[in-house]
């Protein structure tokens, strides 16, 4: 008796965190989902490109490209690494679509880098 007019009393609570923890476990599987499809887009990068395979891997390429900014910074070092086996980071290829995506990787961090210590030095102004 006493769990039913618990239920009754917090019907609106419960469905609230119900819908709350399904809510959330879309959002996280929906980040999973993006995460595998960015690496399997770049293996694809990888493959295509050392098979020849030139237009498909330029499609891959500006996929890649555009998603840039959104990426997390461990997606990112992630790449940035990957493709540090393969290439010679310090050769100049800029015909080598591996080559200019580690680049455009490497940009993307050294950015964001400067940002976090952009308002790193804001907030040593704050709270000095």
């Amino acid at each position: 008796m006493e769990r039913m007019l618990f239920l009754q009393r917090n019907r609106f609570t419960l469905l609230f965190l119900a819908l709350a923890v399904f809510c959330s476990v879309l959002v996280l599987r929906q980040m999973e989902a993006n995460r595998a499809r960015h690496l399997e887009a770049r293996e694809a990068l990888i493959l295509l490109n050392a098979t020849g395979h030139t237009a498909p891997a330029q499609r891959l390429y500006e996929w890649l490209i555009r998603r840039l900014e959104t990426a997390s910074v461990s997606t990112l070092l992630e790449d940035r690494q990957r493709l540090a086996i393969l290439i010679d980071p310090a050769k100049e290829q800029p015909d080598n679509l591996l080559w200019k995506y580690h680049r455009s990787v490497a940009n993307e961090l050294d950015k964001r880098s400067q940002n976090a210590l952009v308002r790193a030095l804001k907030l040593a102004e704050e709270i000095r």
